[in-house]
């Protein structure tokens, strides 16, 4: 008997906050009206998607001071949109990116305990650090954190969200009309968390709500993203984009559960992607290419090389060549410790990698950042596509792919149409929700309180 086939799972990205969403096609819609929102999240749903994730920036990028067109959508409140959604849907996961640097666990404690119990058990955390300075402006502290440092705030952060979600144990409310005892005991929510980080006491306000605590998700490729989301997160988001090294780093993240006391089978690894359909192989190659020169504008190939070069480069014509002059070492013209200018290790030797492609295959500067910055993309007809992503989940490369479609907010609509059914004639998606929550979508069990006095279940 051979091995059972693994079950996909599949979210949805709303698009926006990176370069990934064409904006100036015609057929994209607003960004921010909250109709949008609904076409794409009823879109996954109708498909039976897991979840819908929406990321989230704290500041608008910019370089120079100026907002570019790489990033000009606006940025709604995140919790204002998954609780809005939770109305409008009934079993689809809402999942939100929050971030652990310039917020405080009481609240975001508070806030996604109230989600789950507003969506019935349907919310999910994306638990990310901070690295931009610029970002820090917007907030009293401002500035930036080391790497090791946000981390370190991120994993005490989570904890003492973790305690203040399993402060309730989930009996403790008897409303007995009869009697007059609303609450078993007088003091149910206490908690006392005392950390490097935070020093907080008092009694959480919201009941134990219907998943006990929000699905947790991390993204991160580096080894201390990848740490913490073996230690703590229920999934794990990455960018790899081809089946050697998403099953290289399916492997690696999942041998790290083991130190933790964990099971392979409770941390879910789910790839971002794009995807481009087309009636042939051949069509959808080329609306591929043309979608990337959409994504990618001249001046948002400008600001890109910018954070490698750490130069301003804005006299360059971006369908000329590279600079002659080599990159500026440091990261404080561009934006101090942002994550594009830190991965550039030697951004001396990837400069000159990059001359070398440019030069190889002729390419414009423009046309080089396309090639570069291109993420992973599933290009084919509908059933070569589903044939590509059932092979990266049976081959261990994947659990399942969170679709980051181009246009809003219709960018799902033929993927649902024409790819799921396909999946679920391989038997390897489902035909129908099986259950109610998050986590019952994602096949992971319902946490017990933390403690040795937990009374129930949630």
């Amino acid at each position: 008997m051979g091995k059972p086939l693994k079950r996909i799972h599949l979210a949805a990205h709303f698009p926006g906050v990176n370069n990934t969403t064409v904006w100036s096609d015609p057929a994209a819609g607003s960004q921010i009206d909250f109709s949008s929102f609904v076409h794409l999240a009823r879109t996954a749903e109708r498909a039976k998607f897991d979840f819908l994730f929406l990321a989230e920036g704290l500041r608008l990028r910019e370089q120079n001071g100026e907002i570019h067109d790489l990033d000009v959508v606006g940025r709604p409140d995140t919790f204002t949109v998954l609780a809005a959604l939770a109305a409008v849907t009934d079993r689809l996961g809402l999942a939100g990116t929050i971030n652990s640097t310039f917020n405080e666990p009481y609240e975001v404690a508070r806030q996604f305990a109230s989600l789950d119990h507003l969506s019935a058990g349907r919310a999910a955390w994306n638990v990310v650090t901070s690295w931009d300075e610029f970002t820090g402006e917007n907030f009293r502290r401002g500035g930036f954190l080391q790497q090791e440092d946000r981390y370190e705030r991120a994993r005490q952060f989570l904890a003492a969200a973790v305690e203040l979600f399993d402060s309730w144990q989930g009996d403790e409310i008897v409303a007995d009309k009869q009697s007059g005892a609303f609450l078993r005991a007088p003091d149910p929510g206490r908690f006392d968390h005392r950390t490097g980080q935070f020093d907080i006491a008092g009694h959480f306000d919201v009941p134990r709500s219907p998943q006990g605590r929000p699905v947790i998700f991390q993204a991160g490729d580096s080894d201390e993203g990848r740490e913490f989301a073996a230690s703590a997160a229920d999934a794990i988001f990455t960018r790899h984009g081809t089946l050697a090294a998403g099953r290289a780093f399916y492997t690696d993240v999942k041998r790290r559960l083991a130190r933790y006391g964990r099971s392979p089978d409770e941390l879910k690894i789910l790839p971002g992607v794009t995807f481009v359909l087309g009636d042939t192989d051949a069509e959808a190659h080329e609306k591929a290419a043309l979608i990337r020169r959409q994504q990618v504008s001249g001046q948002t190939a400008i600001r890109l090389l910018e954070q490698l070069w750490n130069r301003d480069l804005s006299a360059y014509d971006p369908d000329g060549p590279l600079p002659a002059v080599d990159p500026l070492p440091g990261e404080h013209t561009v934006a101090r410790g942002r994550a594009s200018v830190r991965m550039f290790g030697d951004p001396i030797a990837t400069a000159a990698e990059w001359r070398a492609l440019a030069e190889a295959k002729n390419l414009s500067i423009r046309e080089l950042i396309i090639e570069v910055t291109g993420r992973q993309s599933f290009i084919g007809t509908p059933a070569a596509v589903a044939g590509t992503i059932d092979e990266f989940v049976q081959t261990d490369a994947a659990d399942g792919f969170i679709l980051v479609p181009h246009l809003t907010p219709g960018g799902l609509d033929e993927f649902a149409d024409t790819v799921v059914p396909l999946l679920q004639e391989r038997g390897v998606f489902r035909t129908e929700y099986e259950g109610g929550t998050l986590r019952d979508h994602l096949g992971l069990a319902h946490p017990r309180p933390a403690g040795t006095n937990a009374r129930a279940a949630s």
